[in-house]
């Protein structure tokens, strides 16, 4: 079975299961999550332990909260900015009560209710479809090749267990994968006299921003996230909700309150802005997740390297090789840009959907480019200037 049979859940499944379809969805959003993660740590200096205790954290109260893998995931925008211009880690946790605040009152005004349905469900595909571009296009081009011709062949090794293991229920593919790639880790990678000198236990690191942090935080990183967040943790998340949980009411207010939270809570204890998004709920969801249980699994990994190992965090780093969350990012990828199927019966639709994506990933401030331009390019359609009939 592929991405392409994906489906609904029934409405009276649990909340939370703990099983090996959810241990194996636990790893469909860690080929995004971990190297960003891994990322912000060494190009800012972060405590390895107060970043991973915290994103655990996170993982285990969303899935609680949702009952549903609703995944807690970095701040991409901010992680790339924080990776690529080195910006100092006590910014980085302003920048996230910043856009905590700001989503905190984009959700009490009701005014993120106006904006989603201002936005009509073809923008938000188009989001989807130029997140999924965007991360296999990283899959591919970075992490694939990061470990040179072993990297290719632990890829294509992780590629095959999972196109064959896709989708079944009996035998679900992610646990094979990651257990893959350790053992290659272990044999050819790891320094295990390393590893075990770095065991200890650690707590976070309380930190209490100041007044100019979350105003360098607020200029410097949470603008450039809000379009982003917008299009993808809020809207998107809501819409993918929606096809694969319709049973579930999860409005975009709810989701709005729960990414304030965590990012209202995250700066004083050192860890990373964390939002929501499509990207990682597909992810979750087609390596076998169906419940709260999957994050809660995921939080539980991040929560026992922060707590016990992150002291050798330099070895753990090396347990998961670049290739192998490649493959799984890739497959996470392409579930998600499968989403546009529900357009294809429209071409002219479709072509907004391929426009949208590729805007969003090309052009600068390209979510929000994107967004502008496909809701102008939908209205349009609506009112049948370009000969377009209205979206069901």
């Amino acid at each position: 079975m592929g991405v392409a049979s994906i489906g609904s859940v029934e409405a009276n499944a649990p909340r939370i299961r703990f099983d090996r379809n959810e241990l194996s969805g636990a790893f469909g959003d860690m080929g995004t999550d971990f190297p960003l993660l891994a990322g912000m740590i060494l190009a800012a200096g972060l405590d390895p332990a107060s970043t991973l205790i915290l994103f655990g954290a996170m993982q285990v109260l969303t899935g609680f909260f949702y009952g549903i893998p609703m995944p807690a995931q970095p701040l991409k925008a901010m992680a790339v900015l924080v990776i690529s211009q080195k910006v100092a880690g006590s910014v980085l946790y302003g920048g996230g009560l910043a856009i905590g605040a700001a989503m905190l009152l984009l959700a009490v005004t009701g005014l993120i209710d106006v904006v989603a349905k201002a936005v009509p469900k073809v923008v938000v595909r188009g989001i989807q479809f130029g997140l999924g571009l965007q991360l296999a296009s990283l899959a591919l081009k970075e992490y694939v090749p990061a470990e040179g011709v072993a990297g290719y062949g632990l890829a294509l090794a992780a590629f095959t267990v999972v196109l064959f293991l896709l989708g079944n229920r009996r035998f679900p593919p992610a646990p094979f994968v990651i257990l893959f790639g350790v053992v290659y880790a272990i044999l050819f990678r790891v320094d295990g006299a390393t590893l075990a000198s770095g065991i200890g236990f650690r707590l976070p690191q309380v930190h209490v921003p100041t007044g100019q942090d979350i105003w360098s935080g607020l200029i410097l990183l949470a603008l450039p996230q809000i379009p982003l967040s917008l299009g993808n943790s809020i809207l998107a998340t809501r819409q993918i909700t929606r096809d694969l949980f319709p049973h579930k009411d999860i409005g975009v207010r709810r989701i709005s309150f729960t990414y304030a939270a965590m990012n209202l809570l995250n700066p004083f204890f050192s860890g990373v802005p964390t939002c929501h998004g499509s990207g990682g709920m597909a992810g979750h969801y087609a390596f076998g997740g169906r419940t709260g249980g999957s994050v809660v699994l995921y939080g539980a990994l991040y929560l026992a390297i922060g707590l016990f190992f992150s002291g050798s965090f330099g070895q753990v780093l090396l347990l998961f090789p670049k290739p192998v969350l490649g493959t799984i990012l890739l497959f996470e990828a392409v579930t998600l840009m499968a989403l546009a199927k529900d357009m294809v019966s429209s071409p002219a639709y479709l072509l907004i959907v391929l426009l949208v994506g590729l805007m969003a990933v090309n052009l600068p401030y390209g979510y929000l480019v994107a967004l502008v331009a496909g809701m102008a390019l939908a209205y349009l359609a609506d009112k049948r200037w370009i000969g377009l009939g209205k979206q069901s």
